[in-house]
């Protein structure tokens, strides 16, 4: 049975931890089933090797028979090669039973963190998204490890039993009863292993979550005086979770202790009868022989067993983490109108802004959030009363909303790869961008004119967002290895491949949340250029406060503590508004002269 990575993992059990390690079992229990079986056989071949020479003594050494021993001498190393072959397979199996849930787990995640979308981060933080990635998603794969040798150790243990059975029935009741003993006095612990499991867990994705804010905004905290005091909270929570982690390190020692202390114990005590019951007369020599051999045999059940759970106890914990993120659900979507066929006005009445179809409209605000939160409403990413022509946006499909309205954010999430898979296309050259340009051969013309479109949409896109430079200063154009979240790009640069990204979709209604605040003004000058003529007809918001980006815009909105205080040109406002001047115009002198000198044609930076 293979392992496809990329295959639908199906639909998980998030009725609890337990009932999701059993469905992981469930999607593939043939592969289980194999492991099980295979590890019984292992071990109950074990305990025959003790049977064997328990008949090796009586039948051949005491009595002299040397073709009898030979015989049972070789069935043992028979067994010996037969067994190694099984461990061998056994291991095979139990692995590719532990990659698979490791696969299956992290699929439905990303899957379900998909379906979430923008409502992820409001439900749980970052820190926890990743604990369940790095931590429990290997805890669950390494737990159910456990089934094929668990089963095998109960199989393994009834078989020893029955073969004490017919040595001594005194010794048969001691095995038979002792490993329920021994299981009775772990559950306690097994127990509070699981509490405080789960109280680490909660803390490391608190701490996690620290760590990339922390991570995130050291500039700025180092810019304001504040990086000693987050160091000193941090220090201070990687103490508490130090200090679980030792707790949890305590119970986990008294647990391994006992597992091994325990055991040899309870088996001491059973080669101690057996030895007597040989003195006795009882029993023979080649019975106390297999009595010692089935002790050491049944070493093997009892420690999977303890091993079992302790690993499930773990797995659980780690399980119900992530059946806590299955249950998260996204906003509901009632709507069942469609929305305006044609370009319709966009109104939010909470601020009264209306964005005209097919204008560039501009937001400005004191505070940035209020005009983040303006078009999280206009994108219908939080509930409000907005509407889209004359139908609310609630009552719109979701689909087709996300279809035509697209929300640029200034910090929107690079992934790792190619730059043009970072941009939207991981196949298409670029002509005439230097070093970026590559050759693809085509089957047919009805290939390469879509090659053709798709290679004109990027070149425009990058060319509105100013972003050729970055192509031709990389080594290997858009084919160049970017890091996660493009840490090897500067600010500016990675502010125009995600405008670049932005536009290279093309969206019906644009909203852009300060696309160009990392940029220097020669830049700024000819991003806003190209941009208005790139959205020529199309209706763009721009959230921002740059003089430049205001003079281009067909109409500006002034905000006042969320609402709409006036409405305008950007130079009739600022000859008629005194608060908007005071808010745009700290370069605005500056930025008409870089205005007049980029359409002279001076350079892009």
């Amino acid at each position: 049975m293979r392992i496809d990575a990329y295959a639908d993992p199906g639909t998980p059990d998030r009725r609890g931890g337990w009932r999701y390690l059993a469905w992981l079992v469930r999607r593939q229990w043939p592969r289980c089933l194999a492991g099980a079986v295979l590890a019984s056989v292992w071990m109950v071949l074990l305990a025959a090797t003790p049977y064997l020479m328990a008949r090796a003594v009586d039948h051949g050494l005491e009595p002299g028979d040397m073709g009898a021993l030979a015989g049972w001498t070789g069935a043992m190393v028979a067994v010996g090669g037969v067994n190694a072959w099984l461990g061998m397979m056994r291991h095979r199996t139990m692995t590719k039973v532990r990659l698979d849930a490791n696969f299956r787990t992290v699929k439905v995640v990303v899957g379900h963190a998909t379906r979430l979308g923008a409502a992820l981060r409001g439900q749980v933080g970052t820190g926890e998204v990743v604990t369940i990635g790095v931590g429990d998603v290997q805890t669950i794969s390494t737990s159910l490890t456990a089934v094929g040798p668990g089963v095998g150790a109960i199989v393994a243990y009834a078989a020893v039993g029955g073969l004490m059975l017919s040595v001594s029935t005194r010794l048969a009741l001691v095995v038979l009863i002792g490993v329920p003993v021994l299981g009775v006095l772990l559950g306690p612990l097994m127990g509070r292993l699981q509490g405080r499991e789960a109280e680490y867990r909660e803390r490391q994705s608190v701490l996690t979550a620290r760590i990339g804010d922390l991570a995130g905004g050291l500039r700025v905290l180092n810019g304001l005086g504040g990086k000693g005091l987050v160091a000193d909270a941090f220090r201070r929570d990687s103490d508490r979770l130090r200090a679980q982690g030792y707790r949890v390190g305590a119970v986990t020692s008294w647990i391994q202790a006992l597992g091994v202390g325990l055991p040899m114990l309870f088996l001491a005590l059973v080669t101690w009868l057996g030895a007597r019951l040989a003195a006795q007369g009882h029993i023979s020599v080649g019975e106390l022989v297999s009595v010692y051999g089935y002790v050491v045999a049944l070493g093997w059940p009892v420690a999977f067993l303890i091993e079992m759970g302790h690993q499930l106890s773990r797995g659980v914990v780690a399980a119900r983490r992530v059946v806590a993120f299955l249950r998260l659900e996204p906003a509901p979507d009632e709507g069942t109108r469609d929305a305006p066929a044609e370009p319709s006005v966009l109104h939010d009445p909470a601020s009264g802004v209306r964005i005209l179809p097919g204008r560039l409209t501009a937001l400005v605000t004191s505070r940035p959030s209020d005009a983040t939160e303006i078009l999280d409403r206009l994108a219908r990413y939080t509930p409000s009363d907005a509407t889209w022509g004359d139908v609310p946006l609630t009552d719109i499909p979701l689909p087709q909303i996300r279809s035509r309205i697209l929300v640029a954010d200034a910090e929107a999430d690079l992934f790792a790869g190619t730059l043009s898979a970072v941009i939207g296309d991981e196949d298409t050259p670029v002509r005439g961008a230097g070093n970026c340009a590559t050759s693809h051969r085509a089957p047919a013309d009805a290939q390469q004119r879509p090659r053709a479109d798709a290679t004109a949409k990027l070149t425009a896109a990058l060319h509105a967002a100013a972003a050729e430079d970055i192509i031709r200063a990389l080594p290997d154009g858009l084919r160049t290895q970017v890091a996660a979240q493009a840490r090897d790009l500067s600010g500016g640069q990675r502010q125009r491949i995600r405008l670049a990204r932005a536009l290279l979709t093309d969206p019906e209604v644009l909203l852009a949340a300060e696309p160009t605040s990392a940029l220097d003004a020669h830049t700024e000058a000819t991003v806003a250029d190209r941009l208005k003529q790139a959205r020529r007809g199309r209706t763009t918001v721009l959230a921002a406060t740059s003089p430049l980006l205001l003079d281009r815009a067909d109409v500006v909105h002034h905000l006042v503590d969320g609402k709409v205080a006036a409405t305008g040109r950007h130079r009739e406002l600022l000859d008629t508004e005194p608060e908007y001047r005071a808010l745009v115009a700290r370069d605005d002198e500056g930025a008409r002269t870089t205005t007049e000198g980029a359409e002279e044609g001076a350079p892009v930076r």
